[in-house]
């Protein structure tokens, strides 16, 4: 029973303050780029999930030192294709699909064989997205039927490419981002609109990059063979992991919330956008600029009625891990809400889309779902008195965290296997689950 959690009573009204552990995509792009960097990286808050510490693992398998000391993180950088390690080694990557994805763009330059291997949710995971891109340049490649294990021998002539991603993929853009580092000219990117973290750090480090905002894509410029000096970084808040907390409080009657220091990158905010169009009262203050992105603290306030939602297909990108979350908001708001084109998010840990549906159902929510859609029939008077099991979701983080959010919110007898999923991005998602419960 040590990994199950037993929630039988709704959460109370409650008015509080809370910090919330750092970016999980920019801990492990700090890390990543820290250890290209000349000289000595520091890093404050970094998120010491799962996640994140095999990224560390893996570095100081490529022959990065590293330290921790008084919850700050060291990383002496090695240079552009400075990395130094063992014949035949083995990364790990994990749950991490940021880690596995992105660190393939580090070594196509590699002059030895590396093999990336992942936990069983990684390895159903399709990687052929980032491999073949990265093939072009130069770097040879060999894949699972497009999934880990992979192994990688990386070219010592990387030349630049030109690449469209077209789903919208961080992972895939920065990957081939990354990989533009190792080459002599001009990799130019088209990509559909996503984070743009990576962007943010290479024009903070001032690595030569140009970014064209267009309507629907963003085009791309980046030199490579560019050094770039080491650089320290105090890390916001995961607006991810701020997504639950405020859900919760939009519904909880009379609850308010106020949550410091997040990350409001505009390509991260789509969930906010979602949930003001529903009726959720959310405020910023105190905003500012820290190295290219945006913070603030986000204040929220329960709201009485919520309203159904044709949900725009634009904000997609910009809220796609926090679909799960935003599907309970739905099913407690009036009339219907639609959300469409998403079949990204079955490439997730676990197929989300289906997963979303399948908590719905159980909690009585009626739901029409197709295999990139989801209607969502809302009951703004639901209330449950009934035993709801939650197993067999492949570890998947978020599954356990809507899981918990859904039975503190709307009652009834749950059991949610699973409960250390959360390590792999969110260690302390329940010390502030109690914290709001005191």
């Amino acid at each position: 029973m040590k990994n199950i959690i037993l929630i039988n009573k709704r959460i109370i009204p409650f008015n509080k303050t809370l910090e919330i552990d750092g970016d999980k995509s920019l801990s492990i792009r700090w890390a990543l780029l820290a250890s290209q960097a000349q000289g000595t990286s520091k890093a404050k808050n970094l998120l010491y999930s799962e996640d994140v510490l095999s990224t560390l693992t893996c570095l100081s398998k490529l022959g990065v030192k590293i330290k921790i000391k008084k919850k700050i993180c060291e990383i002496k950088g090695v240079g552009i294709n400075g990395y130094k390690y063992k014949k035949n080694i083995i990364l790990n990557a994990g749950n991490s699909g940021t880690l596995g994805r992105l660190i393939l763009g580090f070594l196509i330059h590699c002059k030895k064989k590396i093999k990336i291997i992942g936990d069983k949710s990684l390895s159903k995971r399709d990687f052929l997205r980032v491999t073949k891109p990265l093939e072009k340049f130069g770097a040879i490649i060999k894949t699972n039927y497009g999934k880990l294990p992979i192994t990688i021998e990386g070219t010592q002539n990387a030349k630049p490419i030109k690449y469209i991603e077209n789903r919208g993929s961080a992972q895939c853009k920065s990957a081939v981002m990354f990989a533009s580092l190792n080459t002599q000219g001009q990799t130019i990117i088209k990509a559909k609109k996503s984070r743009n973290h990576s962007e943010l750090l290479y024009k903070y480090l001032k690595i030569p990059i140009s970014v064209s905002n267009k309507k629907k894509i963003d085009l791309i410029k980046i030199k490579g063979k560019t050094k770039f000096n080491s650089f320290n970084y105090n890390i916001p808040a995961d607006i991810s992991s701020c997504a639950f907390f405020i859900i919760l409080t939009a519904l909880t009657k009379d609850s308010f919330l106020k949550i410091k220091n997040v990350n409001i990158n505009s390509s991260r905010i789509g969930v906010i956008k979602i949930l003001k169009l529903m009726g959720v009262k959310i405020k910023f203050s105190n905003m500012k600029f820290y190295k290219g992105e945006k913070i603030a603290d986000i204040h929220v306030k329960s709201t009485n009625l919520l309203k159904g939602i044709n949900c725009p297909t634009k904000l997609n990108t910009s809220a796609i891990d926090e679909f799960l979350s935003i599907f309970l908001v739905a099913a407690k708001a009036k009339g219907v809400s639609y959300f469409k084109d998403l079949a990204e998010l079955n490439q997730k840990e676990s197929p989300r889309l289906k997963w979303g549906s399948k908590i719905l159902n159980q909690i009585g929510i009626k739901t029409i779902t197709t295999a990139n859609s989801i209607k969502i029939f809302g009951n703004p008077n639901l209330e449950l008195n009934k035993n709801i099991v939650i197993k067999n979701y492949l570890k998947d983080h978020r599954v356990f965290m809507t899981s918990v959010i859904a039975a503190l919110s709307f009652g009834g007898n749950w059991v949610i296997h699973d409960k250390d999923s959360i390590k792999t991005s969110f260690p302390s998602f329940l010390k502030n689950i109690e914290n709001l419960r005191q």
